[in-house]
């Protein structure tokens, strides 16, 4: 069993992807497709606390991190879920168990319908299914805009940083450290994530697909969720079948990072539960 995480470039669908890989063969898999404006190290907190107990693979998405930069001015959400699946194959991934943030739930939700024999279960974290409304959809556009002409800089940093993470977390002087850290990365990400960010908010509707996916789905609410308020996330567990919601107080769009002391306990032991209940678990 390896316990050493490779980086790699793999070639899939006209793209190539950046992926870690914790490699380990006899471990059950957790693919990990991580929030817009971040990338697979958002991931590096749970990879860290799965040491030992799962293998876990972190791409970062088409146009996105350092895989390929994008061509043209708009990504479509199915391609990068067409990538995703490419990917999975690629590796000989056979069963995985979904770990996703905000635009990871909306690509992990259509590779669940596209492939149901894939995944084996999902953990949702700060996403939902429905469509940007009209009057919000409008605002963003205008924020794309502006990103794509002068990238993270002054008010549209500020901006992401008030989307990203909740307000008693960016007040929280026991929290700064995660706050600046992911502040100086996200100044970081080129303007060439404007295709990227185009087709995460002209997403359209997921909700009619949810019905379908019956695998166990953990879904993780922050109470402070700008981007994903708390009535889309219910939506959400409604129309999932076979779905668990749990909300966290004074915690915004990225729990994972925002509370990981409280959160990735409890993501292992979803995964722990799924794993015994469940037949394949030998699957890789």
């Amino acid at each position: 069993m390896s316990n050493t995480e490779t980086e790699k470039r793999i070639k899939v669908n006209g793209t190539e992807l950046f992926v870690r890989d914790t490699g380990e063969e006899d471990l059950p898999v957790v693919l990990a497709l991580h929030s817009l404006f971040l990338d697979g190290r958002m991931f590096e907190g749970f990879k860290d606390a799965a040491a030992g107990r799962y293998r876990v693979i972190r791409p970062d998405f088409r146009g996105q991190g350092r895989s390929a930069a994008a061509e043209g001015d708009f990504i479509h959400l199915d391609t990068v879920t067409a990538d995703v699946i490419a990917l999975a194959e690629a590796l000989g991934l056979k069963r995985v168990h979904l770990l996703v943030q905000s635009m990871g739930g909306d690509v992990g939700f259509r590779v669940a319908v596209a492939r149901p024999a894939l995944v084996k279960s999902m953990i949702v974290l700060g996403s939902s299914a429905c469509s940007e409304p009209a009057d919000q959809l409008a605002v963003f556009r205008e924020w794309v805009d502006n990103v794509g002409r002068q990238g993270f800089v002054g008010d549209v940093l500020q901006e992401t940083m008030e989307i990203m993470f909740g307000v008693t977390t960016r007040n929280d002087p026991a929290k700064q450290d995660i706050v600046k850290l992911w502040e100086s990365r996200i100044a970081e990400v080129p303007k060439t994530l404007r295709p990227a960010m185009a087709g995460v908010i002209e997403r359209g509707t997921a909700v009619h697909l949810l019905p379908q996916i019956s695998v166990p789905v953990f879904i993780v609410s922050g109470e402070e969720d700008k981007p994903r308020p708390v009535p889309w996330q219910d939506e959400m567990a409604e129309h999932l079948p076979n779905a668990t919601l749990w909300r966290l107080e004074k915690i915004g769009h990225s729990p994972i990072l925002e509370a990981p002391d409280v959160v990735l306990p409890r993501l292992l032991d979803f995964l722990d539960g799924v794993e015994r209940s469940g037949p394949g678990t030998d699957d890789s």
